[in-house]
């Protein structure tokens, strides 16, 4: 792997932490907006408890907030604590642009237990501990009760869908009843006209290449899965059962008409879509709960279709990092601590924002999403061993992602037999390790 310009910074990882003193400033990056003020409630109870450190939060939107992080380490000027993400962890690691947490959690017999089983182990690697975890999320149906009504169906309808890639099973059904031509036709109606769809029952982000909430939820539900183990050197994008699934969804779209093609979709995201009436269901993280409710009211949550091997979402979690040439570290981990503790936890449990890491504080975080009218349980019932997997987590994350982006849109295009286009990328990724 080519270690670029960022191993001019690699020294900086033999620089020894520094002693707390009175004019420390931790400076903590993060990407989104709705949790930043509720972080800033947490450093300001840090702050009541380490009058000697401060804790100066910068926020930034996600595309500016991995642009401004690269400079940051280039130019030797990072943010001493960040917020990490598992698609950048093996870049980080592999730079050593992030402090190993393991000797520091044994040192400070910091309790690590109360963490949802696997949050952790996503961010270990060969005993090494890069960052502690602060949330946990997975994927659930996000439907307009207005469309759903007045399509003569109910929420009942929703909660035991079934997926498989060769009709779709329940899930096609539904999408197809909330699909409304100009004419007010459904789209499981005779006179559909698919030439002319006011509403489009199904709509979705452009596809990504870990396909979190576009596609990854479908093909795991027939048994497919990214990668072996974590840290694996071969992918299994060849894997028929994965261009089935991409199959159903580009027929969705192409011969269907249920939901938006990729030229009709652009650069426009499933949000827009769904709240400008063009979309009626979707599929979305847990970490889009407050904007769904904030700025489309009428839009509940329902359980992801069970496929062929059940229910499958992908179980995904933010962690805060350490960076390596932080000139304070040890004021730096004292505020990682704290952020994963029940102390700032409890704070984010009461915002109902996010699910926080701590086991503990599910319950609380589900009664202060209730207390503002939102019904959670399709998000926090998937979240078992049994029913969740891992984002893949290995070296090459970025070259690999535009080698599988390229497949994608290339197979959602019609371009090319699928099974081939996803045989070539699988073979140009492989070839990377």
């Amino acid at each position: 792997m080519k270690k670029l310009s960022l191993c001019v910074l690699i020294s900086a990882t033999a620089l020894a932490p520094a002693v707390a003193s009175a004019q420390d400033t931790v400076r903590y990056w993060m990407w989104d907006g709705q949790q930043a003020p509720v972080y800033q409630q947490c450093a300001d109870a840090f702050e009541a408890e380490n009058p000697d450190i401060r804790i100066e939060i910068t926020q930034t939107g996600w595309d500016q907030y991995w642009t401004n992080l690269t400079t940051s380490f280039i130019s030797g000027d990072a943010p001493d604590v960040f917020v990490n993400h598992l698609m950048r962890l093996p870049e980080f690691a592999a730079n050593d642009m992030i402090v190993d947490l393991a000797p520091l959690i044994e040192e400070a017999d910091y309790d690590t237990a109360g963490y949802l089983p696997g949050l952790l182990d996503n961010w270990s690697k060969d005993g090494a501990v890069y960052g502690l975890p602060k949330d946990w999320a997975t994927v659930a149906v996000a439907y307009d009760t207005e469309k759903l009504e007045a399509a003569g169906m109910t929420p009942e309808d929703l909660a035991d869908m079934t997926w498989n890639p060769e009709d779709g099973g329940s899930f096609q059904d539904v999408i197809a009843g909330l699909t409304v031509d100009t004419n007010g036709t459904h789209g499981d109606e005779a006179d559909f006209d698919p030439n002319s769809v006011a509403t489009f029952g199904f709509v979705l982000n452009p596809l990504s290449p870990q396909g979190e909430t576009e596609w990854a939820y479908l093909a795991a539900s027939t048994g497919w899965q990214f990668i072996d183990e974590p840290w694996s050197d071969h992918y299994n994008f060849d894997d028929p059962r994965l261009t089935e699934t991409l199959v159903w969804l580009r027929d969705l779209a192409r011969v269907h008409h249920f939901m938006p093609t990729v030229e009709q979709t652009g650069r426009l995201g499933a949000e827009t879509l769904m709240f400008s009436d063009k979309g009626a269901m979707t599929v979305t993280g847990s970490w889009l709960i407050g904007l769904y409710h904030q700025s489309k009211p009428s839009v509940a949550f329902a359980p992801i279709p069970a496929g062929p091997e059940g229910r499958k979402t992908m179980f995904n979690g933010l962690a805060d990092s350490i960076w390596s040439g932080s000139p304070v570290q040890e004021s730096a981990w004292k505020w990682v601590q704290f952020l994963g503790s029940d102390a700032c936890q409890s704070i984010v449990a009461g915002s109902a924002v996010v699910f926080p890491a701590q086991q503990d504080l599910m319950d609380a975080t589900v009664e202060a999403y209730a207390e503002k009218g939102i019904d959670v349980s399709a998000f926090t019932e998937v979240a078992t061993p049994e029913t969740t997997f891992a984002p893949p987590i290995t070296d090459y994350g970025n070259e690999i992602a535009s080698i599988v982006k390229a497949a994608l849109e290339r197979v959602m295009l019609g371009q090319g037999d699928p099974q081939e286009v996803l045989e070539q990328a699988n073979d140009e990724v492989n070839w990377l390790f």
